[in-house]
């Protein structure tokens, strides 16, 4: 009999981690979004958000990534970028929000930190859900995965929608909960209860220390 429920394991052998966003345009203060600020503004504004990335965030997503790719895990990267230099081809909500990547640009590109390797798969996107505006359901389809991680930012935003839109579509969603960040602490804490019963949450620490668990004794 098969077990229903969403705090289960994942299945490692048909698993994927997925970035959501973590690119120069969104997690840089530097980047596109944040660079036309001026620098005090910019820390009054958003200088939590930077320092948790820094110091909590990407660590994590860092260890999230080598965990996987020890284990064979795929690792996939979704990033805010336009298929023209123009942006034409952007959603209507990316047009009222003033969201404009070009394709190819620094902006769209996932921080170095946490490069894809060359054979993994990187995804432009113009929606806040990635399974609206790319063939990823099509993709994870293909590479058999029923069991996805998820990490990025923002978490109340791409991955509170990507989360819900993966849940819709058969896949069981675990949200690693300390490698995800938002601009304040209130609007993080709301969107992991507000999604609580969409996905499992788990912690960095938990996530390595499962995957490597199951990996020992494949």
């Amino acid at each position: 009999m098969t077990l229903l429920s969403r705090d289960i394991p994942i299945d490692l052998a048909h698993a994927a981690l997925l970035f959501i966003d973590v690119q120069n345009y969104t997690s840089r203060p530097d980047g596109g979004e944040y660079a036309h600020l001026e620098p005090q503004v910019r820390e009054e504004k958003y200088g939590r958000f930077f320092r948790v990335m820094r110091e909590q965030a990407i660590p994590n997503m860092q260890l999230l990534q080598a965990a996987c790719r020890g284990a064979g895990i795929e690792v996939l990267y979704t990033t805010i970028e336009s298929l023209t230099r123009d942006g034409r081809d952007r959603s209507l909500d990316y047009r009222i929000s003033g969201f404009n990547v070009p394709r190819g640009s620094w902006d769209g590109r996932v921080i170095d930190a946490i490069a894809p390797g060359e054979d993994e798969i990187v995804l432009p996107k113009t929606s806040s859900s990635v399974f609206i505006s790319t063939n990823i359901d099509y993709l994870l389809r293909n590479l058999g995965v029923r069991s996805l991680m998820v990490a990025g930012v923002l978490t109340d935003q791409c991955i509170d929608s990507a989360v819900r839109d993966a849940c819709d579509l058969g896949y069981l969603v675990t949200t690693v909960t300390d490698a995800c960040a938002t601009l304040t602490p209130e609007r993080q804490d709301w969107s992991l209860r507000n999604n609580r019963g969409y996905c499992r949450q788990v912690t960095t620490a938990a996530m390595v220390a499962e995957i490597a668990g199951l990996a020992a004794v494949r």
